[in-house]
């Protein structure tokens, strides 16, 4: 070999260790710009998928957060940013409309996106600067788009700066109550019109004021592995802000507590995630150990881990969902928290009665598929993917689910029916009906005294309380959410009066 081709194959080799050493460092490079995305970066991306592919917001961003190296801080404000912008959207529109030139149809969904999280910063924030909020905005979209779009953001922005004292959602006015309501709560006016009818004017705007709040975060104990009070002390030295909850037994409320499924805690099964409102319903339900009970429609499984650990571990609990994959999940939740008496299954609930045997478990709790208006600041997508004709076709099902799982209730058992919405069809209405069609089931007004003399003490229950609940979103700051405790008579058989 010449000296000539051997420089050459020396130097081709170095070029080549060159551009893999450059591939290395490029893809090192990109994986740190992902990990460093902004809070703003994270949000808008959840908002946009969530706007054009429908995704629900918060498993679209509980699946994000996982994926991103954000601090705690950081995961909080996309939170914060993510359920903001949803649910202030059509206040947000009504003004955009009026500043874009162009009209808002003519904007790319991200250019749409971008400019409404940056409003809803800009005009419900206080705490971030407003040059911060145009800065990154303008950053993002000379990044995203070209220079036309980066000026358009600014502009924009720069002219809700100054139009700022105009901009306050109480100066809204329209034509009538429930177009203004509409509005200025930004919800669409079908939900606000059905909700003037059946709750009056004062108690729906405390319904859509508390539904546009910023969702605080609950964890419930898991009292077979330690306290609450163990684990108030445990999270106030990791720095979060807590506090006991004042309805729910095992509940602590946790205060922008960023990504909580990351901390040692939850990994090793001392508590769960689960708003307030939601663990009642085992409460309610009041399982003892030993007993066998049946969690008809049990996904993502929150009640019937709950409902687990009240056993102590001990009895049989048949946790079942139609989904298979959600029975994994449900599994992998009960491996966690060490409940190794959780059984689970995978089918249709309207189909229970044919597989398990009649009057064979001592509590059956049906935490039933619905409308979820009362859990619109955890899911702002609902108000704008529901429809009227939805919440008849809901109450459909859940009419077959009752009907098919009451007869797997002992003599003597309770049966638990829990949904979280604030449709009257759907809770009051469904118990009713049931009841009308089953002498052998009557309302239980005999719930956990400790739990009653909470809920009276925040004015929630009152001395004729008859066994059902209709808690609304304004209440101790949870989720709306409706519960029945139903008792089967003694005496009945498997006969009914359908």
């Amino acid at each position: 070999m010449s000296e000539r081709q051997n420089n050459k194959k020396h130097s081709h080799s170095n070029n080549r260790k060159h551009q893999n050493r450059q591939a290395t460092d490029n893809g090192k490079s990109s994986s740190k710009q992902q990990a460093n995305r902004s809070a703003r970066q994270v949000a808008l991306d959840v908002l946009v998928k969530v706007e054009e592919a429908g995704a629900y917001s918060n498993l679209q961003l509980n699946r994000t957060l996982q994926s991103e190296q954000l601090s705690r801080a950081d995961a909080g404000l996309a939170t914060e940013l993510v359920y903001g912008t949803i649910s202030r959207k059509l206040t947000i529109d009504y003004w955009l409309s009026q500043l874009v030139a162009k009209g808002l149809h003519k904007l790319q969904p991200w250019v749409h996106q971008l400019l409404r999280m940056s409003m809803y910063q800009l005009l419900w924030l206080d705490r971030i600067p407003a040059h911060a909020v145009v800065n990154e905005a303008v950053k993002i979209a000379k990044k995203r788009g070209h220079q036309g779009i980066s000026g358009m953001v600014n502009g924009v922005l720069r002219n809700v700066l100054r139009k700022q004292e105009e901009l306050k959602p109480e100066l809204i006015a329209l034509s009538t109550d429930a177009e203004t309501l509409s509005v200025r709560y930004s919800f669409p006016i079908w939900l606000v019109e059905r909700w003037l009818t059946v709750y009056g004017r004062e108690a729906t705007e405390q319904i859509l004021h508390a539904s546009n709040e910023p969702p605080h975060s609950s964890i419930r104990v898991n009292t077979m592995k330690t306290s609450p009070h163990a684990v108030l002390e445990e999270l106030e030295a990791a720095g979060l802000q807590v506090s006991l909850s004042p309805i729910a037994p095992a509940g602590i409320n946790v205060e922008k507590g960023g990504h909580l499924a990351a901390l040692e805690g939850f990994k090793e099964g001392h508590w769960s995630l689960q708003d307030e409102s939601s663990m009642l319903v085992a409460e309610v339900l009041e399982p003892k150990p030993g007993m066998k009970v049946l969690d008809a429609c049990a996904a993502p499984g929150g009640k019937s881990m709950h409902i687990g650990e009240l056993m102590k571990g001990e009895g049989m609990l048949l946790s079942n969902d139609l989904h298979e994959h959600k029975r994994k999940l449900i599994e992998e939740q009960a491996a966690r928290l060490g409940l190794e008496h959780v059984q689970t299954s995978s089918q249709d609930a309207v189909l229970l009665a044919d597989s398990l045997e009649p009057a064979s478990f001592d509590a059956v709790l049906l935490d039933a598929p619905c409308s979820g208006f009362g859990v619109i600041r955890r899911k702002p997508e609902i108000k704008w993917t529901k429809q009227p004709g939805d919440v008849k076709d809901i109450a459909g099902i859940q009419t077959q689910l009752l009907d098919a799982i009451s007869g797997l209730v002992k003599p003597g058992g309770v049966l638990v029916y829990s949904t979280c919405t604030i449709a009257k069809e759907e809770n009051e209405e469904q118990v009713a009906s049931f009841l009308s069609r089953h002498k052998e089931y009557s309302l239980d007004a005999q719930w956990p005294d400790t739990l009653l003399a909470s809920l009276k003490q925040q004015g929630i229950v009152s001395e004729q309380f008859d066994g059902q609940l209709q808690l609304l979103p304004h209440h101790a700051s949870s989720d709306g959410f409706y519960i029945a405790r139903l008792k089967r008579s003694a005496q009945s058989s498997n006969s009914s009066t359908l």
